[in-house]
């Protein structure tokens, strides 16, 4: 008499496979890694910095322009905003629509670089710049990189754009876009971390 040993099958993948996947690619989680790890570092040196010289941080804040600040923080949630619009356009095979929300990030995430701009001028106005003390050097530290990975992005928004324009992705394929959306809003939470820290906390 033979004895028949039954195992339990595995349980059968989901239906919809898009929900166990990646968002983006592994690439840019790749990049967005190195970058929190680059600003998880200078942020270990502002509050080293600042537990070091807590007179020096809590002047600095007072002097640095609140209206900028927020300004920035409005353009760059205003932008994140549209990119998801714009990917919620793409998974509707919405082509056009989605276009004009990636145009509308573009227009927005520029806002950030043309305030960065007349902000600096201000401060150099007022006296404010890197050897003002150990804050306006950390201040400019932190918010120069940021404004480096901002400039980044907007590049990638630009190249996303023309892909989409020539019609590169669709409802079936859109890995490249929401590449670039995971990319913004990893450098958007990061500049929600660098506003309170400067322009708020005194």
């Amino acid at each position: 008499m033979n004895a028949t040993l039954t195992l339990p099958h595995p349980p059968s993948p989901p239906a919809d496979a898009s929900v166990a996947r990646i968002p983006g690619n592994k690439g840019i989680w790749v990049g967005i890694f190195c970058e929190l790890t680059e600003f998880g570092l200078m942020f270990l040196v502002y509050f080293i910095a600042r537990a070091h010289h807590p007179e020096a941080f809590s002047a600095g804040a007072a002097r640095l322009s609140l209206a900028a600040g927020t300004a920035n923080t409005v353009f760059m949630l205003s932008s994140s905003y549209a990119i998801a619009r714009a990917l919620s356009a793409i998974r509707r095979d919405e082509q056009r629509a989605c276009l004009r929300w990636l145009g509308a990030a573009l227009v927005l995430g520029l806002g950030y670089p043309v305030v960065k701009f007349f902000e600096v001028q201000w401060n150099i106005a007022q006296g404010i710049d890197g050897s003002a003390g150990i804050f306006f050097t950390t201040y400019y530290y932190l918010t120069f990189n940021h404004l480096v990975h901002v400039s980044w992005g907007i590049l990638g928004l630009l190249w996303v754009m023309a892909r989409t324009r020539m019609g590169a992705y669709s409802a079936a394929d859109y890995q490249g876009l929401e590449a670039l959306g995971c990319y913004w809003h990893a450098t958007d939470l990061i500049w929600l971390a660098i506003f309170p820290l400067f322009y708020v906390l005194h």
